[in-house]
């Protein structure tokens, strides 16, 4: 049984939001804030996901989904990048970029179009 695809979004998402986050710990000035540096994260990962799931059941193409994946995770990033300063730019945004561009091939290839109950008979 195959996810949906706005389920393998969050679920992608929120794994590679964590593993994100956690890289933290290898930036030594980070130590007193790593509790909000994994949490935004992990909740950028698990919007983006999500969003990118539900526009990838509407676009049926592979360039598409990954480039709203990119777009969507891009925005969300930049919204860290504002909250936590421009010095961190590059080390959130390609990061976050990343994260979509893989949410965006995971839900194109892996997900399955969700269909209603009616419609399933």
């Amino acid at each position: 049984m195959s996810l949906t695809k706005p389920v393998l979004g969050l679920a992608v998402g929120g794994a590679l939001g964590l593993l994100d986050g956690l890289s933290g710990f290898f930036e030594p000035s980070l130590a007193p804030v790593m509790g909000s540096v994994i949490t935004f994260s992990l909740l950028k990962g698990l919007v983006a996901g999500v969003v990118t799931g539900y526009v990838s059941q509407r676009v049926h193409s592979m360039l598409l989904g990954i480039l709203a994946g990119i777009a969507i995770a891009a925005a969300l990033s930049l919204l860290v990048v504002l909250r936590a300063g421009m010095a961190l730019f590059l080390d959130i945004m390609i990061p976050g970029m990343l994260l979509g561009a893989i949410v965006g091939f995971a839900t194109q290839r892996f997900g399955r179009t969700g269909v209603s109950a009616a419609a399933a008979r």
